[in-house]
């Protein structure tokens, strides 16, 4: 009998390669912008996070050369034993301030955000409620947490309400995204702050795709929302979206952030980020406050590629996001319509199971402030003979 690890995982890459599910990488050549080259072949591209286009921005490349000058590359450690710089600490402070909360806690990737916090805060005993289309890092740290982990109905209320009256934990954590990072919509964070405060439970928001987008300031779904610190306790975003950089942060009370330096083993146990990159986020962070017409400008290329697609007679899900997601339905179907876009020079990624349900295959169209209007308008234009092509 072969037990090689060849021979063991051979067959699951076979099924998926025969699911339409398979994943590739691709090499990116240029710098982070509408216009680029992937694996040798130009592109406009419509599937990045760069939200306000500032992964490019000379403000931020400066700040990010100038601070490594000085700390040079590596952190060199954790926080804790001596790799927080006075850059990651004034980061820290400055988030906490634009968030409007007493304090904000650095993380070296969203991914250990969520999972520090989630499985600092509940363990056995407890009980975590989250949305069924939350992200997979979410998901998986209300999996390992101990806690008893409960999926609710996507945006459900009443659902939510049933599960927090028959639960008997002695804690209590509802967490959503802010915005949905495959559907592109708002959770109902008024009503689930709402929630949250008649059950005694404690509500945590993602806004990994709200933070710089949503609100006066950029402040992400909190501001838009206007929920304070005691409505929303525990807001985490990360900064390599809209911010253009790296890494992530929790942002909360002087006991929340704490407990987590105390308790969170993924920042406990972690290298810390860059000195450099934490200078470079704190540029674009007072780029993300003043330059305002960059989520104006935003909000307009939402609107005309949502009205386009409507006249196309493409199907999209309700989203006032950057994300705006074209349902195909099947996994073939939706690689079909990227691989004619990739033929017409467009790079739009198509998301299959189980990223997200079945049967709900798509187009991620992810639009950004470094867009232009003309930019926009030749896409829908390839989408149209696409989807002309299609149907004859």
């Amino acid at each position: 009998m072969d037990n090689s690890l060849e021979h063991i995982l051979a067959p699951a890459l076979s099924e998926r390669r025969a699911a339409h599910r398979y994943r590739h990488r691709r090499v990116l050549e240029t710098p982070q912008l509408p216009e680029l080259v992937v694996d040798g072949k130009s592109y406009q591209a419509f599937c990045s996070n760069d939200y306000l286009g500032l992964a490019n921005h000379p403000a931020v490349i400066k700040r990010l050369q100038s601070a490594a000058e000085h700390f040079g590359v590596g952190s060199g450690a954790s926080h804790l034993v001596n790799g927080h710089s006075s850059e990651h600490h004034a980061l820290e402070e400055e988030l906490a301030a634009f968030c409007g909360r007493e304090r904000a806690l650095l993380f070296s990737t969203g991914y250990m955000a969520n999972f520090g916090a989630i499985t600092a805060l509940v363990g056995q005993g407890d009980a975590v409620f989250e949305d069924r289309l939350n992200h997979a890092s979410l998901l998986d740290a209300g999996l390992l947490s101990s806690a008893r982990f409960q999926r609710f109905l996507h945006n459900d209320l009443d659902n939510l309400q049933t599960r927090l009256e028959k639960t008997e934990a002695a804690r209590k954590l509802i967490v959503v995204d802010g915005v949905f990072s495959m559907d592109g919509d708002f959770a109902p964070l008024p009503q689930l702050a709402q929630l949250a405060q008649q059950h005694n439970a404690w509500l945590m928001v993602d806004d990994a795709h709200g933070f710089g987008c949503f609100g006066q300031r950029g402040g992400g779904t909190a501001e838009h929302f206007g929920l304070t610190q005691a409505q929303l306790p525990i807001l985490m975003g990360t900064l390599g979206k809209a911010f253009g950089t790296f890494g992530a942060f929790i942002a909360g009370s002087e006991v929340l952030i704490e407990t987590l330096i105390q308790f969170a083993r993924p920042y406990i146990y972690t290298t810390a980020m860059p000195p450099a990159v934490a200078a470079a986020t704190r540029t674009s962070l007072q780029l993300l406050q003043q330059e305002s017409w960059r989520r104006e400008h935003l909000q307009q290329l939402i609107v005309h590629f949502r009205r386009g697609a409507a006249e196309i007679g493409l199907q999209l899900l309700y989203s006032a996001s950057p994300i705006q997601p074209i349902i195909l339905g099947d996994e073939a179907r939706a690689l079909a319509f990227s691989e004619e876009l990739a033929a017409r020079g467009f790079l739009v990624i198509a998301i299959r199971p189980p990223t997200v349900p079945v049967g709900s295959s798509r187009l991620r169209v992810t639009l950004s402030a470094a867009h232009s209007v003309a930019q926009v308008d030749a896409l829908l234009n390839a989408l149209t003979d696409i989807n002309n092509k299609v149907r004859a």
